[in-house]
C-alpha cells in the first residue's frame, strides 16, 4: 500500500480555520514518516470549544505560516500519493474552506475515506472513531494531535487492508465497493460507499 494519510485540527468552527495539520506516508505497506505542523489560521479566533479538544492556542500558532505556506511544503507529495483521511469528509472540508478562503484553486487530488472503510469492515465495533479503532487494533494514541490522527488514520487504512487480504488502497475501496474522492479544479465529488 501507498498513501498518504492526512488531518486536520481548526480553530473553530468555520472550515477553513485549520490550526494544524497532520501528515503519515505510507510506503510498501509501512508508515515511514510522520509529520505535524501548526497553521495560523487567518482570522486568528479560536473557540474555547475547540482548545479544549485539541489543546492548541492562538500564542501555539502566533510565529506559524498560514495554510498556503504550509501545504505549499508538500505539494508534490499530494501529487504523487493517494491521499486518505478519517472522516474525510472533514478534512477534505476544511482543506477546500481554507482554499476557498485564500481564493486559490482546488488542486487534483484523489482520497478515500478510513472511516467508512472501518464502518465497512469493522461494522460490530461499538464506534469507528479513531480512539476506539486505536483500542481494537491494539495501538498507542493521543486523539485530537494532528500527526497522531493521520498515522492512526494509516493504521487503520492498513489493517483494514490486512483483513481483507489484500495489498493496496484501491484494492480495499474495490472490496468494499468504494468510490474514491476527488478534489480537482472548480469542485470536488465526496468519497462514498455504495450498499
Amino acid at each position: 500500500m501507498r498513501a498518504l494519510a492526512i488531518d486536520f485540527e481548526t480553530a473553530n468552527e468555520e472550515r477553513g480555520s485549520a490550526c494544524s495539520v497532520g501528515l503519515a506516508w505510507v510506503e510498501d505497506g509501512e508508515i515511514i514518516r510522520v509529520e505535524e505542523r501548526l497553521i495560523r489560521p487567518r482570522s486568528m479566533r479560536f473557540s474555547g470549544m475547540n482548545i479544549a479538544i485539541h489543546g492548541i492556542r492562538p500564542e501555539h500558532v502566533e510565529d506559524a505560516p498560514e495554510f498556503p505556506e504550509v501545504m505549499d511544503e508538500f505539494e508534490d507529495d499530494f501529487r504523487a500519493f493517494p491521499l486518505l483521511a478519517h472522516n474525510a469528509a472533514f478534512d477534505f472540508s476544511v482543506w477546500r474552506g481554507a482554499l476557498d478562503q485564500y481564493r486559490m484553486a482546488y488542486p487534483e487530488l484523489t482520497y478515500f475515506c478510513s472511516l467508512k472503510m472501518v464502518q465497512k469492515v469493522w461494522p460490530a465495533l461499538p464506534s469507528h472513531r479513531l480512539n476506539v479503532v486505536a483500542d481494537f487494533l491494539q495501538l498507542r494514541f493521543r486523539h485530537h494531535n494532528a500527526g497522531e490522527d493521520a498515522a492512526l488514520c494509516a493504521a487503520a487504512a492498513l489493517g483494514v487492508a490486512k483483513s481483507l487480504k489484500v495489498r493496496l488502497l484501491e484494492e480495499v475501496a474495490d472490496a468494499i465497493r468504494m468510490k474514491p474522492g476527488r478534489l480537482r479544479p472548480g469542485g470536488y465529488d465526496p468519497c462514498s460507499c455504495r450498499k
